[in-house]
């Protein structure tokens, strides 16, 4: 379970999720560039405070954490449920989350690593597949919607976190060398935007005999700051277009506080684990290539650890103060930006509430707000619980309306090269010259539900652009997701529209939409590509 205690006065903070079984304001002060909602077009870069798109269009990303790849299960969880995995991404897109965070471990990169956990009754297409193809499959699916995924090195091992990036069995050589061989497997998919180094670096051993991640101390066996640079600039040597985000550490010293000494020259200020970059103006990340460096600090509520400022008498006022002192003037004074890669809160306690509120309102509103990624799309956190609820499909509305007005939904490309939009049709879409076929298969079907797979091909002699593909159903059936196309349902019809960055289909070109359904099993029936009969 994600666990995070404390010990001497200083925090210690997130280890990771249990292995499932199938059974105030932010001020920009440089100039924003106006862009439509989504994700940007392009990789992305920053300027000053903002992260920007190859246009120089401001970009924010409001996107989610999906974990597993970095537990025994070395791939996503929840795919043991009944909900499709392409299901679980049309939920988090439908709900505006624009960025997949994606945790994982050096054990589920390793050659033979299997996956496991997989309902193979309802995602078929998974089995049999590598972690890094499971993997690769949900970025395609995940860019076609115009999400983002940014990766996250979480764990050395599935067995937990580690203070440094490095332990005896997994080196730092393995870390960086893993980190080379993403960069080099994803350039040129520009939904992969960028390498969260390690997460959480943390403070281990009391001081003065610390022996944790430290900011600044010039260590350079501790020492986080060099080690993030170390680690970004060669991923940077081998993909140059990625952003590199770097948390903080839990206490600059790399120690935790003795508080029964009586000397309080070893004790210190401590935050987070991996929330703390109060060092990171004095000591601030180089990396070779400008404009790719993102700090990304976690934060957490009551249901995690109950922090002194949670007990304060003038809490919550004094948050935003504590958000300034630990990350958040780096974004206020224009140094860098911000991009919150964990936060979260069962809401449980009354407060928690309170903190997710004052929080999201200090990360601002619009384009010019900084940017997120909350903890967790999985309801199976055991500190924070998730947006999805214990069946996978089903919302915490309680957070989403929290979370609601600060989200920027995905629109259009981001999978691969950057797509050419397709102009939306003023009236019904052409037909093809000539017909078209279809052929249907159903690949599972289970006690109120079935999964099919339609192909339909133009047999015409013109492209059709956009296409759009009909069919009917008996009465009683109903759609419960699709995918490969903007998939919808109005009385016994359902209609698959292309999505933007596939919309035209040649002659000769076929397309298949996959699709899960409540009721009875059914063929689709009277198909028809743009009104031409199939």
């Amino acid at each position: 379970m994600h666990r995070r205690s404390a010990l001497g006065g200083a925090i210690t903070a997130l280890a990771t999720a249990a292995a499932g079984v199938l059974v105030a304001a932010a001020v920009s002060t440089a100039p924003a560039v106006a862009a439509p909602a989504g994700t940007g077009t392009g990789y992305l870069h920053t300027n000053g405070n903002r992260i920007v798109d190859s246009t120089g269009a401001t970009v924010r990303i409001t996107g989610i954490n999906w974990f597993g790849m970095e537990t025994d299960n070395k791939t996503f969880h929840g795919l043991w449920s009944t909900n499709p995995w392409r299901g679980q991404i049309d939920k988090m897109a439908s709900l505006g989350y624009n960025t997949l965070r994606v945790p994982y471990s050096n054990d589920a990169l390793k050659p033979g690593a299997t996956a496991s956990g997989i309902n193979d009754f309802v995602n078929p297409d998974l089995v049999g597949l590598s972690p890094l193809q499971i993997l690769d499959k949900v970025i395609g699916y995940a860019g076609g919607k115009g999400m983002r995924v940014i990766l996250d090195r979480h764990r050395p091992t599935s067995a937990g976190q580690s203070p440094l990036w490095y332990t005896p069995t997994v080196s730092e050589a393995t870390w960086i060398n893993d980190w080379k061989m993403l960069a080099q497997r994803y350039a040129g998919n520009t939904t992969v935007i960028g390498a969260d180094l390690h997460n959480e670096p943390h403070a281990e051993g009391t001081n003065p005999a610390a022996t944790g991640a430290c900011w600044g101390c010039g260590d350079p066996a501790r020492d986080w700051r060099l080690a993030a640079e170390r680690a970004g600039n060669a991923i940077l040597s081998v993909q140059p277009n990625w952003l590199i985000f770097v948390e903080g550490v839990s206490c600059p010293s790399g120690g935790l506080s003795n508080v029964w000494d009586n000397d309080p020259s070893n004790d210190e200020d401590c935050g987070w684990w991996g929330g703390n970059l109060t060092k990171a103006k004095d000591f601030p990340v180089r990396l070779d290539v400008p404009n790719r460096l993102v700090y990304s600090p976690h934060e957490y509520a009551t249901s995690v650890f109950e922090q002194n400022w949670f007990k304060s008498p003038d809490f919550p006022d004094n948050l935003p103060g504590i958000w300034d002192k630990y990350w958040g003037y780096l974004h206020k004074q224009n140094i860098a930006p911000i991009m919150m890669g964990e936060f979260g809160s069962t809401l449980a306690d009354p407060r928690d509430r309170v903190w997710l509120e004052k929080l999201m309102a200090y990360t601002g509103t619009g384009l010019d707000g900084m940017s997120f990624t909350y903890w967790s799309w999985n309801p199976n956190s055991g500190d924070t619980g998730g947006i999805a609820l214990d069946d996978w499909t089903s919302i915490n509305t309680t957070k989403q309306a929290i979370l609601q007005p600060y989200l920027i939904p995905p629109v259009g490309g981001g999978d691969g090269p950057t797509p050419t939009p397709t102009a939306t049709p003023t009236s019904s879409p052409p037909p093809p010259t000539g017909g078209c076929t279809a052929a249907y298969r159903q690949v599972n079907a289970w006690q109120g539900g079935f999964q099919g797979e339609l192909t339909v091909t133009n047999t015409g002699t013109a492209t059709v652009n956009p296409w759009q593909v009909t069919w009917s159903w008996p009465a009683g059936v109903s759609l419960a997701s699709g995918w490969n196309a903007t998939v919808t349902q109005s009385g016994t019809t359902v209609t698959a529209a292309a999505p933007t960055w596939a919309g035209t289909l040649a002659p000769g070109a076929s397309v298949t939409v996959g699709f899960t359904a409540n009721g009875s099993s059914a063929a689709p029936g009277a198909v028809k590509l743009n009104g031409v009969a199939c």
